[in-house]
């Protein structure tokens, strides 16, 4: 492309073929060699332009490209600051044009690198998908998001939030996820199980999770041994994140009655240095210290009930897996006492093996329907001190016909004194729709459901607990 063309163009040119590959797969000549040009012009690799090339491979390539993916997507904040701000000589001006100029040639070169990652990640086709191309997509994905300024696999596992882009892409989490999960469903996941070469390939994931429980009872043998390691994978990684969230937790007040430990560790130097301050001498600018005192640490503790009722019907697998290991963290703190049921038109008490989330997920059955009043019914005899005991509710709470019964029975059970939190869903993306007959009444009972990231559900447990 000729030197004379203006670089808007140029940027223009490069946009324009973004969406039309977006719009349309099929190569669109004049855009298509506009582009090398451009690409070829600016000092990039033309790989940039081939769809079937993956971030990754560009970068192992041109390792210096790297830098240049992080944070691409992320406003500069300076962005809206006219370059230069004296214009009252010739030399000030002449370096605005310099600078507007060099902003401009930043601009075309950004418009390919956000080209590809953009592309990479939503233009996906159709038909069969392959384990290489779903760790392929993942980890174009994960680029994505570093461009964004998130960490890889953040916002598709809602572990954090979407950083502002500027309306660039708003919502980015929830289409992340759902892109995946098409590949997922495009996958010939039994085929690509039974072989140990392609199941390595695979990157756990929510997605993948889902189908690997929807599918688990039709595997078997190699098969069934390769979805086990990927949702035991999963289920760590998440444990993992969610583990720091929930360490910090403490349970009980301080009880002054007991005497603080005389330890290092217990030494309060600050209250010791102020409790001496008379015995300082300036003469000699010493502080003689005659007494130490020591932090209180025995806390008076109440052993708290947890009981974690979970929807297992198909739309909640998302907030099931997350509830189901989250309960298995809080089950390893002192003086919890974690109780844990699954229900959809039946309940099952998962609580003997509420300390492995991996073998409660393999026990869940996806599908079927709400039932709550079978799981209240579970739910109900295992609160021993209502004031000591948090029901933790997690469903879309769309029932058969039975909206009354159940409320009424949760309304009893809050009313007796016990701490109960609704969750519509625990992920990033806030989409669970939770009926809105429920919705209205928890909202006037007190209890609003709580729905979006798992933080929230953390800090509400956190709150009762401590």
């Amino acid at each position: 492309m000729p030197e004379s063309v203006p670089d808007d163009n140029r940027r223009q040119v490069l946009y324009w073929r973004l969406l039309a590959r977006l719009f349309d797969p099929e190569e669109q000549a004049g855009l298509e060699s506009a582009s090398l040009a451009v690409v070829e012009d600016i000092g990039l690799p033309p790989a940039l332009l081939d769809p079937q090339t993956s971030v990754d491979s560009i970068v192992q390539r041109h390792p210096e490209l790297a830098a240049e993916f992080d944070g691409l997507m992320v406003p500069d904040a300076d962005a809206d600051q006219a370059p230069g701000t004296d214009t009252d000589t010739d030399t000030d001006t002449e370096a605005t044009v310099d600078e507007s100029v060099r902003d401009r040639a930043a601009e075309v070169r950004r418009a390919a690198l956000v080209s590809k990652v953009l592309l990479n990640v939503f233009s996906t086709g159709s038909g069969a998908v392959s384990a290489g191309q779903l760790s392929r997509w993942q980890s174009d994905a994960g680029w994505l998001e570093r461009a964004l300024g998130s960490r890889p696999g953040e916002l598709r596992a809602g572990r954090g939030t979407t950083p502002d882009t500027g309306g660039l892409v708003p919502g980015l989490g929830p289409e992340l996820g759902a892109i995946e999960a098409d590949l997922v469903r495009r996958m010939h996941l039994r085929e690509v199980l039974a072989d140990p070469e392609l199941a390595a390939r695979l990157t756990p994931s929510m997605s993948l999770i889902e189908q690997l429980l929807r599918d688990k009872s039709n595997l078997s043998g190699v098969a069934l041994a390769n979805a086990k390691s990927l949702i035991r994978r999963f289920v760590d990684e998440v444990a993992e994140v969610l583990r720091t969230q929930v360490e910090k937790t403490t349970v009980g007040a301080l009880d002054r009655s007991v005497p603080p430990k005389r330890v290092y560790r217990n030494l309060d130097l600050d209250r010791t240095i102020w409790k001496n301050l008379t015995n300082y001498s300036p003469e000699e600018e010493r502080l003689y210290v005659d007494r130490l005192y020591y932090r209180h640490t025995a806390r008076r503790t109440t052993p708290q009930r947890l009981i974690v009722v979970v929807d297992q019907s198909g739309s909640m697998v998302d907030s099931m897996v997350n509830c189901t290991i989250l309960a298995s963290i809080f089950a390893g703190l002192p003086k919890v006492d974690v109780h844990l049921i699954a229900y959809d038109t039946r309940a099952i008490d998962l609580t003997p093996w509420v300390n492995e989330p991996f073998e409660v997920l393999l026990r869940t059955k996806l599908g079927g329907g709400n039932d709550g009043p079978v799981a209240m019914a579970m739910a109900r005899p295992k609160i021993a001190e209502p004031k000591n005991t948090v029901l933790v509710w997690i469903s879309d709470f769309y029932e058969f016909d039975r909206s009354q019964p159940l409320f009424e029975g949760i309304e009893e059970v809050h009313r007796s004194g016990v701490k109960f939190i609704p969750v519509g869903s625990v992920t990033s993306s806030g989409r669970q729709e939770v009926n809105p007959w429920f919705r209205e009444r928890f909202k006037t009972l007190g209890t609003p459901v709580i729905s979006g990231h798992i933080d929230k559900l953390v800090h509400e447990l956190k709150t009762f607990l401590t």
